[in-house]
């Protein structure tokens, strides 16, 4: 670019006030200038015939220099006053162009994505700077805000769907909503935003978290979901009839020697212990839901001749239940500290098999195969416990409501005025 030309163009562009410091041309897009000011930061992507502020979360500071780095595409701001600034998106610059206003849906193509041990947390009070986020960021824009649901997918290579999220309000207690690399347990599943203008939402990399007993209280491990392996994926955005999709590739920490194999070897582990540990608290879900129904069932039965009864066979059942539950899961831990007074069960020790298949990019060790079999054999055990009883003493039970013909419907006697 002609320097003295382009400096024109700036003083032309760029508010009377202001005094332009420092110009750089993006060496990765033809024409995109960066303007340091004495107020801000100003971006033109038309050679500098037309420019607009790129503050964004940047305070109003003189910027001195800047500097562009090609390879990583991030933009560093020389400040005074408020030390370095960067801005590590640039992706998103280079896919703008006059079209994308006309246009109701956009999907913008993600950056590669580095799989890196780590998140992007900071510690409150501190006056630092935030990491970029530990995962996939993707970016897409609606001319106007959509009226029903949004859908984001993430699929492999094959095209299948790897995990799923909305912009619908979700319910429930689990570690998807769980930043990547913070020490935050629970939140629910993420829900994605669905507002006008441009929306971003960060993908953690990650399969469907195992699913979870409220309540419950984990000490060696959780119930995420495994980090999927290095290779190329797609994102799919679901807007009303409109579907958009761009592919992305997922890279392993360049720094490291480990094979395609030795991640999907990890991978296939830890998806194992995950199941396993669904079908585990599902399994105690289901426990919880009888007892209540059946607890719930004789309150009902108030002065009717068949409460004793059904009540004894109630007991009997929820017993037999209980004593599997409590084999599964510790049901003694209320609260964070309460596994040092009682020995974590079997869905704690798998969870914490999980964790160290997970603690490093490699293949699992022959230790945790073992240990994740002969944990998976007491789950089996317990399990096909759970299932003769579902199958036989709780039909049982049933059946025996209906022969005492209990009524549908039972009033509480009305008391006479005395």
């Amino acid at each position: 670019t002609d320097f003295g030309k382009t400096w024109k163009k700036i003083l032309r562009g760029i508010p009377e006030k202001e005094f332009a410091h420092v110009i750089r041309e993006d060496p990765n897009r033809k024409g995109l200038l960066y303007a340091g000011t004495e107020r801000g930061l100003y971006v033109s992507f038309d050679d500098g015939d037309n420019w607009q502020s790129l503050q964004l979360n940047l305070p109003v500071v003189p910027i001195h220099d800047l500097a562009i780095q090609a390879r990583d595409r991030n933009l560093i701001a020389a400040t005074h006053g408020r030390s370095f600034w960067v801005l590590d998106d640039l992706d998103l610059l280079y896919q703008m162009n006059e079209e994308l206003a006309n246009e109701e849906v956009h999907l913008f193509k993600p950056g590669d994505a580095y799989r890196m041990r780590g998140g992007s947390f900071s510690r409150p009070g501190l006056a630092v700077g935030k990491n970029p986020p530990n995962g996939v960021v993707v970016y897409y824009n609606f001319r106007h805000k959509p009226k029903g649901e949004v859908k984001l997918e993430f699929l492999d290579e094959s095209a299948k769907v790897i995990k799923t999220f909305t912009s619908k309000e979700e319910q429930g207690e689990g570690e998807e909503g769980r930043e990547e690399g913070s020490f935050r347990r629970g939140g629910g599943v993420q829900k994605i935003p669905a507002d006008s203008g441009l929306n971003r939402f960060v993908w953690n990399m990650r399969y469907p978290d195992a699913t979870n007993v409220p309540g419950a209280v984990m000490w060696a491990g959780g119930t995420r979901g495994p980090l999927v392996v290095p290779g190329k994926y797609q994102v799919r955005l679901t807007a009303g009839k409109q579907s958009l999709s761009e592919s992305f590739e997922i890279k392993k920490d360049p720094r490291l020697s480990t094979t395609p194999d030795e991640f999907r070897q990890q991978l296939d582990l830890l998806l194992k212990i995950r199941d396993k540990l669904t079908e585990l608290d599902e399994a105690v879900n289901t426990i919880r839901e009888i007892r209540v129904q059946t607890g719930d069932f004789v309150k009902k039965l108030g002065k009717l001749p068949a409460k004793d009864t059904i009540a004894n066979t109630s007991k009997t059942l929820n017993q037999k239940l209980s004593s599997i539950e409590e084999e599964l899961l510790q049901v003694k831990s209320k609260a964070s500290e309460d596994p040092l007074n009682f020995p974590i069960k079997l869905n704690d020790k798998l969870a914490g098999v999980a964790g160290v298949v997970e603690s490093a990019d490699a293949a699992p060790t022959k230790q945790s195969y073992a240990l994740y079999d002969e944990l998976a054999g007491k789950i089996d055990d317990q399990l096909a416990k759970y299932r003769q009883i579902v199958d036989t003493d709780l039909p049982a039970f049933n059946a025996l409501v209906k022969n005492e013909n209990v009524p549908a419907v039972i009033l509480k006697p009305v008391e006479k005025n005395k």
